[in-house]
């Protein structure tokens, strides 16, 4: 049975955050932790580590410090649903989070979305009011077993590449 739950994480971002990544919506073990890629399963933190060449980060704030120094803000798509569990595809009843939130405040140069319901849900309801293009990623949640570590930092390294790119 899905029951309304409420995103509680704050975006995390800065004045110099360039890139922007987007979730749909956190999981159980994210709300839990209050903060993004909680479950130690799931290849965020592994996957930008990589690509960044640094180890992964394990703390909140050793986290914290690793999106801002690579320029990246972090949030999610939904702002509230219906949801069984972390199932993406049990979503229902989505409310999107209001992105100017930081597209007004941060020079944001490229959205990418974590996962084919991130990026669904964007161009469903972010798009038509941000008008800017998102690139969709495969997810890294352990629920995508279709992709390796290597498959994913090949497909992430997009993120990288956008990471260098001087305004």
């Amino acid at each position: 049975m899905n029951s309304r739950v409420l995103h509680t994480i704050e975006p995390i971002f800065d004045s110099g955050s360039r890139i922007l990544i987007l979730g749909s919506f956190p999981s159980v073990k994210s709300r839990e932790s209050q903060f993004y890629y909680g479950n130690p399963r799931n290849r965020f933190w592994l996957v930008l580590a990589g690509l960044f060449e640094e180890p992964v980060p394990d703390s909140v704030p050793e986290k914290l410090r690793f999106l801002l120094r690579h320029k990246i803000a972090v949030w999610d798509v939904i702002e509230s649903c219906e949801i069984a569990g972390s199932s993406d595809s049990s979503i229902r009843e989505p409310l999107p989070n209001d992105l100017n939130r930081i597209l007004s405040r941060a020079p944001i140069s490229r959205i990418f979305t974590n996962g084919s319901a991130a990026a669904r849900l964007y161009k469903r309801f972010c798009f038509p009011l941000t008008n800017i293009e998102a690139v969709p990623l495969p997810s890294t949640s352990p629920a995508n077993a279709a992709a390796d570590i290597q498959a994913l930092l090949k497909a992430w390294s997009c993120v990288r590449e956008a990471s260098e790119i001087r305004p």
